[in-house]
């Protein structure tokens, strides 16, 4: 009896584990591939990418460790991007993702909770980004992917997250 009940947890904790190490070699891999296809991969946000990713496949608690971990993770393999821009990354994911959680227990819809998470989080992100630039704390321009780009890319996200949790039990996902 205790390996039927215990046996859900070992699958999560496997998803879990497989969604942390491709999250890993994805970030760890991004400049490489950016040069070796000659496209720029962080239009499609990979770190936001596993993070949607481990909202589909994973638990609440792996989210929330990604959000925090990863881009700090980019920081020391790569230094890049800059630090104080590394914990405004982290902070907007983490915000995100809090969103996300939050406003799953209120709405209905996964895929206008998504969006609204996601927007929060950039709007949060973007606020904070131009008072360090106007404050001369970092030197970036504002915004480095075209407003249309992160508007596809969140469109596409929250279209595969309201289908990958609606399709798990009807919408029933526990976090």
């Amino acid at each position: 009896m205790n390996n039927i009940i215990t046996l859900p947890k070992n699958k999560q904790a496997v998803k879990g584990a497989i969604i942390d190490l491709t999250a890993v070699l994805l970030i760890y891999f991004t400049p490489a591939l950016s040069h070796l296809i000659s496209l720029p991969v962080y239009f499609i946000e990979p770190v936001r990418l596993m993070l949607i990713l481990s909202i589909a496949h994973s638990s609440k608690t792996n989210t929330i460790i990604l959000a925090l971990t990863l881009p700090m993770f980019s920081h020391l393999i790569s230094s890049h991007p800059v630090f104080l821009k590394t914990a405004l990354i982290s902070f907007e994911l983490l915000l995100f993702s809090f969103l996300f959680f939050e406003l799953s227990k209120k709405f209905k819809s996964v895929f206008i909770t998504m969006f609204l998470s996601i927007a929060a989080g950039k709007l949060f992100y973007y606020l904070f980004k131009y008072f360090f630039i106007s404050s001369g704390l970092i030197q970036s321009e504002l915004i480095s992917t075209p407003l249309i780009i992160q508007f596809i890319v969140s469109l596409i996200f929250s279209l595969y997250v309201s289908f990958m949790l609606n399709r798990n039990k009807q919408g029933n996902h526990k976090f």
